[in-house]
């Protein structure tokens, strides 16, 4: 005898892959039955479907709140009859939202887009789920992610000592274990609204310290939402094989010159998923992955990806900002190295605190602050040791937040010289200490707001 399947058991089928039907009745017994973009799963005992256009089906479901709704595993082709007793529409929050970016890509993959559009979100009650006789098949379902690589990737996390090594682990958990080629973690700048990243795996360029707004593309919907999504095929709306560029007035120095580095993002994207990386009810950055393979992430994808950013999460607002350690810890001592070969030029906007190397743009923002002020400091002071708390309690970087994540702004730095000027170097040599060095000469150059 079989068991009765239950609503998790055929998640697979709400993917979109195969269109779903739903049979619906009007008052006065008429039926009707018609397809339906989304079947969206919420949680064991709801799904919401897509509300795109006034029709039969739209009216018969207000007045007679009972349906059935018919999905298929994409798969196997088995089918699954599921009947449903509607609640409620939402037509904005983060159901909305994720529902939106599905349907943009399910609207690209059908050749709809422009013609697909949500109105609302359809929330049901699922009273049951049975399996349509003679339509299993004996094709098998591909394996699902292993929740045993899920609690060897958290273990791992657990035991990372700063916060470049939890990201850095995160994202090779994800490559080696998940078979994820192209992946990377964006990190929030409260004070200016914007998400940069901060680390990346699979890309030509690393796109260390590209900048998003909340609500570009999947990654910025994931920011306001704070929920995770996924697109399962193409869409422009939704994609970044190009970069993003703003109006330079507006975001950029006032120059002319554009402070921005491209983002990193796969040209031909097919399938993309985002989640919030939450400490409690702050959002501290998004984890995102993509593939040039339709349909590669699934349910089980999700919520290995959701699981281990809540857990970055939780170990990031453990580790904190990282202070100095206390009086009588042993410190490492370096004695600054004699700048050698040409000056570097490097000039500083203090409109929006950028810095150029040359004529190329390398930095801007609280990181662009923090090098400025240790290019002083080395040329004025001669001083290639710091503290994290120094510049914490510094008024010339103007740090908008105590609760401000200083170590993630060392982090991008570091990494962008590491990229584009070696011959500034960030070395981390203790808990809350940093040395900063000048391989080459300077010439410092002031532009005034």
């Amino acid at each position: 005898m079989s068991m009765t399947p239950s609503l998790n058991s055929i998640r697979a089928c709400l993917e979109g892959a195969v269109p779903a039907a739903i049979a619906t009745c009007a008052r006065d017994g008429t039926p009707n039955v018609s397809y339906i973009s989304e079947v969206h799963y919420m949680d064991a005992r709801h799904v919401a479907l897509s509300f795109q256009f006034f029709s039969k089906t739209r009216q018969n479901v207000l007045d007679n709140p009972r349906a059935t709704v018919v999905v298929a595993h994409p798969e196997t082709g088995t089918q699954y009859r599921v009947r449903v007793h509607y609640l409620r529409t939402e037509d904005s929050g983060p159901l909305f939202e994720c529902m939106k970016a599905k349907l943009a890509g399910i609207a690209s993959h059908s050749g709809m887009t422009g013609v697909f559009r949500l109105r609302g979100s359809d929330v049901y009650r699922v009273e049951s789920v049975e399996e349509v006789p003679g339509t299993r098949s004996m094709l098998a379902a591909s394996v699902p992610v292993g929740l045993e690589d899920v609690r060897a990737a958290m273990a791992r996390l657990s035991g990372a000592s700063d916060l470049a090594a939890l990201l850095d682990g995160l994202l090779d958990e994800i490559t080696s274990r998940f078979g994820i080629s192209h992946a990377m973690v964006l990190m929030l700048d409260p004070a200016r609204g914007t998400l940069y990243s901060v680390a990346s795996r699979g890309y030509p360029v690393s796109g260390v310290g590209a900048e998003l707004r909340p609500g570009e593309g999947i990654i910025g919907a994931v920011a306001r939402a704070r929920i995770p999504i996924r697109i399962s095929h193409a869409t422009s709306e939704f994609g970044y094989g190009r970069a993003m560029r703003e109006d330079a007035a507006r975001h950029g120095v006032k120059s002319g010159l554009v402070a921005e580095i491209p983002f990193p993002g796969l040209p031909e994207s097919q399938s993309q998923i985002a989640v919030p990386i939450l400490a409690g009810e702050r959002l501290l950055g998004v984890l995102f992955a993509e593939s040039p393979q339709t349909a590669r992430f699934g349910y089980d994808e999700e919520d290995a990806f959701a699981t281990l950013a809540s857990h970055v999460g939780a170990v990031a607002a453990l580790l904190g900002d990282e202070e100095e350690a206390p009086d009588g810890t042993t410190r490492t001592t370096h004695a600054a190295t004699a700048p050698t070969g040409a000056p570097l030029s490097i000039r500083h906007y203090a409109e929006n605190d950028s810095v150029f190397v040359g004529e190329d743009y390398l930095i801007k923002g609280v990181a662009g602050a923090i090098l400025w002020r240790l290019l002083r400091r080395h040329a004025d002071e001669g001083r290639c040791e710091h503290t994290n708390r120094e510049l914490r309690l510094d008024p010339a970087i103007r740090l908008p937040d105590l609760s401000e994540n200083l170590e993630a702004r060392l982090i991008l730095l570091a990494r962008r010289l590491e990229e584009r000027c070696p011959s500034l170097r960030i070395e981390k040599t203790g808990r809350g200490r940093f040395r900063f060095r000048v391989l080459r000469p300077v010439s410092l150059q002031e532009i005034p707001r």
